[in-house]
């Protein structure tokens, strides 16, 4: 399998779409990612969070509950509330992918991918920071995660481990490269079935062509 990264975009400038999250707002982190990647627009995300908590109240559901999680359904929903509020042009679409299909979107120029990892209690899937050996996923809770998926390296190995899996993560401001899993461990915390969202569910953000 060939090497492969959104735009075809070196590790360190991939990185720099990174922005650190200090809450459970991984999901809100990959979106702005996603955002600045396709329309070269940056929006603040600690502004949406503070918007999306507040706004609850009033019955527009874009998280579980105030401070909660974003699952991917409400991903798709708040990628089009924000496409509308700030003129976007974009869209978004629940997909249940294969890896070759993950793959793939990589090469597209106007489409980027979320994926939501899931993990039980004492069975968090390790994560690792570029090229190093340390890994960063050490939660002993039943959890889940959203990233962007930024790449894929046969050849990528963080320490002796073999991690082909490259992401846009939310666990750095910017930095100088991507976070990486093993091909097992993924694939393993990607593939677990969730209730009424499946597994392999990934979040399609694609850019609208703007001539049609």
């Amino acid at each position: 399998m060939k090497k492969t990264s959104l735009r075809a975009l070196p590790e360190k400038n991939l990185a720099k779409f990174q922005s650190l999250q200090t809450g459970n707002d991984c999901a809100i982190h990959s979106l702005v990612a996603a955002i600045e990647l396709l329309t070269d627009i940056r929006l603040d995300p600690q502004e949406i969070i503070k918007e999306v908590n507040r706004i609850w109240w009033r019955g527009s559901l874009f998280r579980l509950v105030p401070k909660s999680g974003i699952t991917p359904p409400l991903q798709v929903r708040l990628l089009h509330y924000l496409a509308k509020k700030h003129n976007l042009p974009l869209k978004a679409k629940l997909f249940h992918l294969s890896p070759e299909l993950l793959r793939a979107t990589a090469e597209a120029e106007n489409i980027a991918s979320l994926v939501t990892i899931y993990w039980w209690f004492g069975h968090s899937p390790a994560i690792y920071y570029m090229d190093g050996p340390k890994n960063y996923n050490k939660l002993k809770g039943a959890s889940g995660h959203t990233m962007v998926f930024a790449a894929y390296d046969p050849e990528h190995y963080s320490g002796e481990i073999h991690t082909p899996w490259g992401f846009i993560n939310s666990w750095v401001t910017q930095g100088t490269g991507l976070f990486w899993m093993e091909d097992k461990d993924f694939q393993k915390s990607w593939g677990i079935p969730i209730p009424r969202w499946g597994k392999h569910a990934t979040v399609i953000i694609s850019r609208k062509d703007l001539n049609k």
